[in-house]
């Protein structure tokens, strides 16, 4: 069986499927209780920067320009690397999902974070 890289909001149920769970946010997400949410784990170092999240969401830049962004953080950044080698041992056994508190599914970081991770497996380990 092979395992996958999952996406979810922090307001969505855990279910057994999800596997390890990783808080992708950096700040803790409004109305939620540390309890509750199920986590194995609260990755803030691999979030986007303070600077590029708040020119996003102020809307001074489109999401490609936030992405690029972030992917060029994350090329940078040696804990996203060490993160990368974590996520091909946990998948090995277990699905990953990437928790995160965005209203928009569409368009957000915990997306962008999952491309990444996905092209780097790819890269370093196949």
């Amino acid at each position: 069986m092979t395992h996958e890289i999952l996406l979810k909001r922090i307001y969505e149920p855990h279910e057994e499927q999800d596997g390890y769970r990783v808080l992708v946010d950096r700040l803790w997400p409004r109305g939620i209780k540390k309890e509750a949410a199920h986590l194995d784990e609260w990755a803030k170092e691999i979030t986007p920067s303070t600077e590029i999240r708040k020119l996003y969401h102020q809307g001074e830049m489109p999401f490609e320009g936030f992405s690029q962004a972030y992917i060029e953080e994350l090329d940078g950044n040696k804990v996203a690397e060490e993160f990368v080698g974590k996520c091909q041992n946990l998948l090995k056994s277990q699905n990953l999902t990437l928790i995160f508190a965005a209203k928009n599914e569409q368009e957000n970081h915990a997306m962008v974070l999952r491309e990444w991770l996905k092209r780097q497996l790819r890269k370093k380990y196949q």
